[in-house]
């Protein structure tokens, strides 16, 4: 067999296994929205995450998707919680996207108090922009607050409230910044209209793009999927599974 044919396969092989993949996980966000439009509780036994929990070969899928998507980088500044912590939750999300808001403040602060804080969680957030120049200029915002160690500051602020549009103009957003308490106000607006902020950016939406994201929010808990701002029971059931299928208990008293 020539060296060409090989590699020609050996790709053809790549290319069919990431298909796969991506069918996988268009399945289960199929399968979870009718569990939610069903009305069933995210603990019945027909629920996406529990009855998919129990299937070697789907945890197999969701472990390859956690490797891909879970950077675990050393001082990330966008992410929370400790870098070999046993499940990481990857946020897809848009700053004009009045569901992510919802997320941050009525979801986000319940993990963080319950599993982040006892080291069972990691939470690493990626800017993945559909609302045109407004969301990518805040999202831009956000990676250079990040910059000067106040990404969660701003983040929060910009999801305090439902903000569009010219809201989010960049005078608006260096108000933020100040409140946020980023120090150095010159180099953030720098470092907001930088190459290396599109680059980050672009990176994200990548990457969101390869999985098939379409919508915000859009989570993966160690490669499980979750679609929309979900009740918070739902993040803590995908979280305790996840966490047992990684060989560890999840904190003490979570999720009650």
């Amino acid at each position: 067999m020539s060296t060409t044919l090989s590699s020609t396969r050996r790709k053809l092989a790549a290319v069919g296994a990431i298909i796969a993949l991506l069918i996988a996980v268009v399945a289960i966000g199929i399968a979870a929205g009718r569990a939610v439009e069903d009305g069933r509780a995210p603990n019945e036994p027909q629920g996406a995450a529990q009855a998919a929990g129990e299937d070697p070969e789907q945890q197999r899928v969701y472990d390859k998707l956690a490797e891909r998507t879970s950077r675990r980088e050393a001082g990330d500044a966008l992410a929370i919680g400790k870098k070999d912590a046993p499940v990481v939750l990857v946020e897809y999300a848009d700053y004009q996207c009045s569901f992510c808001g919802r997320f941050t403040r009525e979801t986000q602060p319940e993990l963080i108090k319950k599993y982040v804080d006892a080291g069972t969680l990691r939470i690493e957030f990626r800017n993945f922009t559909l609302y045109g120049a407004d969301s990518e200029r805040a999202a831009r915002a956000s990676w250079a607050a990040g910059r000067q160690g106040r990404f969660w500051q701003l983040h929060d602020e910009l999801y305090a409230k439902t903000r569009k549009g010219d809201a989010l103009a960049e005078d608006k957003l260096v108000a933020m910044a100040r409140t946020a308490g980023v120090p150095d106000i010159e180099k953030f607006r720098a470092d907001l209209d930088s190459d290396a902020a599109r680059d980050a950016l672009k990176k994200d939406q990548e990457e969101g793009y390869e999985l098939g994201v379409q919508s915000t929010p859009s989570f993966l808990v160690n490669g499980r999927p979750v679609s929309g701002a979900q009740p918070t029971a739902v993040f803590a059931d995908a979280i305790e599974t996840a966490a047992k299928a990684a060989g560890k208990k999840p904190a003490e008293g979570a999720g009650k």
